[in-house]
């Protein structure tokens, strides 16, 4: 097989099961952060877990800041959470998709990379981007063969002067599609769950560490991680048994 179809083949099997990655990524993570602890190799002692909790979730919400612009803006079949096969209506190329050309995967990393700095390990962290890199890379090729293929010159002529990964804010323009909140809710209410989840695991950890026991009061990350969980019941129930989220052409 020529390099070119195994990248596309590797690609398609990638984005296929693109959900292992964050599998991945916690369970290493939290195997090396329970190391670092133990071991005292964490980035610095005199820096305080809650404030890099805080660093760590500022970075996370910029990723899902990303991905809730990007997919609020979109029309429907494209830029969704699809796993088994590539959909795309149609081609976006306004709004974010005028300086970057996969921002959803920008939106992934950013996400990630809040949740690979909870190990405090810095070459976790390289590793990590690294992996990110070769993992999404691949998936990324496997995707623009199907839209060179689907959409021929007009995507061509967009991906000429769009980079796929780094913002180039010298071609914005204007989104042809208004924000639609019914729809970030309906899509991203897992992330924001996830990102507290996350979070509240290490949170936890740490305290158990310190102190050889399991929380037994709330704190602040608790009470986050709470409302997410009810926020997220009540999205599920009404995208499930009522038309409120539903919007047409989105």
């Amino acid at each position: 097989m020529a390099l070119q179809e195994e990248f596309e083949t590797q690609g398609n099997f990638l984005f296929k099961y693109r959900g292992i990655l964050p599998l991945i990524i916690i369970v290493v993570g939290l195997l090396v952060f329970l190391e670092s602890r133990y071991r005292g190799i964490s980035f610095d002692e005199t820096i305080p877990f809650a404030v890099v909790e805080l660093v760590c979730l500022f970075v996370c919400l910029i990723g899902l800041g990303i991905r809730a612009y990007t997919v609020g803006h979109t029309p429907a079949n494209t830029s969704g959470r699809n796993t088994e096969t590539q959909v795309a209506d149609k081609l976006n190329t306004t709004g974010i998709y005028s300086i970057v050309r996969h921002p959803l995967y920008v939106g992934n990393f950013f996400m990630w990379l809040g949740i690979a700095l909870l190990s405090e390990n810095v070459w976790f962290v390289i590793s990590f981007v690294l992996f990110y890199w070769v993992y999404y890379e691949r998936i990324m090729y496997a995707e623009e063969q199907f839209l060179r293929r689907k959409f021929g010159t007009v995507y061509t002529d967009w991906a000429a002067k769009t980079p796929a990964f780094i913002f180039s804010f010298k071609n914005w323009e204007k989104p042809s599609y208004s924000f639609s909140w019914k729809k970030v809710v309906k899509k991203e209410k897992n992330g924001l769950l996830a990102i507290f989840l996350m979070l509240l695991l290490f949170d936890t950890l740490v305290i158990y560490i310190e102190t050889g026991s399991l929380p037994t009061e709330m704190n602040w990350l608790a009470y986050a991680t709470l409302a997410c969980g009810v926020l997220y019941l009540i999205l599920k129930f009404l995208k499930k048994k009522t038309n409120l989220l539903n919007e047409e052409g989105r």
